[in-house]
């Protein structure tokens, strides 16, 4: 009888083996069959900490910009060796700063001198050097990777951002217009080597479109003069591009959606930058800016002081 038993075992691995090779039964049945129930193999745990950067930016979103930088020290803690890190706490300290003046806001983008003259103030009681520290610091680690690899898609996504903010802040927040125009054509430049090597990484185009479409906005002399230097705004264009990454980018993709917006605002579309703040309001209930930008473009009377 033992003898039987045996050979019926024999035959149900054989079976069971011949099986999985043609397809039919998945293989882990075939391991089942030949492993105790339980493995003392360790499992490795799989990489967290790209959720510091996910809860980095929602908190930049919700105005909570200490939380976030919590984030991003603790990712660049885990993750040294990514840049993106670095960046994105420069970000945070850029985009608190664009919170105290009003910058995402239809009272600063609607308004000609101040979307194109920048904000109020000099450029010694608006210098941000946290921001700049940070922002020169990622923008050193992008490089390095850059120079082992040319085509190392995270360094030229943070140089892209890097740049791209600095245009921001030059212009914006310390009103060297120039100096702001030629960090935008560096930001142009690395993201379309982004999009070349993977077209899916859309919040590079955060930079392109804003780039065409603040320079579509410039008064005709003002273009003439920047296209010498090279930059050729399209409003277009660039409303193009911060829709796709308003649509499909990732850690940028709401600001993407606060600038399309305002943009549509510019433009007199009041429906479309509705539904925008609509989904931001609700993505991001704890954020006030949005509510009353929502409300702004029901009855723009509603939140006048």
């Amino acid at each position: 009888m033992q003898r039987i038993i045996r050979k019926y075992s024999s035959t149900l691995l054989l079976t069971a083996s011949v099986a999985a090779t043609l397809g039919i039964l998945p293989s882990a049945t075939l391991a089942q069959s030949q492993s105790p129930a339980k493995s003392s193999t360790p499992v490795m745990e799989a990489d967290t900490s790209a959720k510091l950067l996910e809860s980095g930016y929602r908190h930049l979103y919700e105005l909570n910009f200490e939380a976030g930088r919590k984030d991003f020290v603790a990712y660049q803690k885990v993750r040294p060796d990514d840049p993106l890190g670095k960046v994105s706490e420069a970000a945070s300290y850029l985009f608190e700063q664009f919170n105290q003046k009003g910058v995402l806001t239809s009272e600063f983008f609607l308004n000609d001198d101040k979307f194109l003259g920048g904000v109020e103030g000099s450029a010694a009681t608006n210098k941000n050097a946290a921001f700049v520290g940070a922002n020169n610091a990622a923008r050193e680690q992008a490089k390095a990777r850059i120079k082992a690899n040319p085509k190392d898609l995270q360094g030229l996504l943070v140089l892209t951002i890097a740049d791209g903010m600095e245009s921001d802040y030059d212009a914006l927040i310390i009103r060297k217009q120039l100096d702001g125009l030629t960090m935008m054509r560096h930001a142009e430049a690395e993201a379309n080597a982004v999009l070349a090597i993977d077209p899916n990484e859309q919040d590079a185009n955060v930079a392109l479109g804003m780039s065409n479409y603040v320079i579509g906005c410039l008064p005709s002399y003002k273009r003439m003069f920047v296209w010498f230097g090279g930059l050729h705004g399209d409003r277009t264009r660039g409303m193009e591009q911060m829709r796709s990454a308003a649509e499909h980018g990732h850690y940028l993709q709401p600001f993407a959606k606060v600038m399309l917006a305002l943009a549509y605002e510019r433009e007199h579309k009041p429906e479309r930058a509705k539904e925008l703040f609509l989904e931001l309001a609700t993505q991001f209930p704890d954020n006030p800016v949005f509510a009353r930008e929502l409300a702004l473009v029901n009855n723009p009377s509603c939140c006048k002081n």
